[in-house]
């Protein structure tokens, strides 16, 4: 592992740095970050509480849809929670606490997703690629890193 390995994945697991943003999402200035960012409310499937993560997007396939990735693997809570209770609320843009659908995408849709994401933001992926691939290692047999499509209803 290099040192911009270790230093993303250290960046990408600190608690307090990652959850930071979704003050600003819940004071309703979301806008802020534009389209790149949304802020993804779930069900803890085990509490029943509601959840928030902040997410980059991956892409926009079309409009009111957004592909988001799991970068941290298949045991991150927010795509654990998504798989239980597929029914979520995003936030992202001018758009607040929308209703959507959640759906994690095959391996060949994911493939794509990570080709079109490296092609549009090179200096990103030459950072995140390291922390994705180590996530796809843990993943191991279940198909690699976990990439979900959340769809407006």
């Amino acid at each position: 592992m290099t040192r911009r390995d270790s230093w993303a994945g250290r960046v990408l697991r600190t608690r307090w740095l990652m959850r930071a943003p979704i003050w600003i999402y819940r004071a309703r200035l979301g806008f802020l970050f534009g389209s790149r960012l949304l802020l993804l409310e779930h069900v803890g499937r085990r509490s029943g509480l509601a959840r928030y993560v902040v997410l980059e997007v991956a892409a926009r396939p079309e409009a009111g849809s957004y592909v988001v990735v799991s970068g941290l693997g298949p045991s991150s809570q927010w795509f654990r929670n998504v798989l239980a209770e597929p029914r979520v609320r995003i936030s992202v843009g001018r758009h607040h606490r929308r209703p959507a659908w959640a759906r994690q995408l095959d391996v060949q849709e994911a493939r794509g997703v990570f080709a079109t994401y490296a092609a549009a933001h090179p200096r990103t992926w030459r950072v995140l690629e390291p922390v994705v691939e180590q996530a796809a290692d843990v993943a191991g047999a279940s198909g690699g890193v976990p990439v979900v499509e959340l769809r407006l209803t």
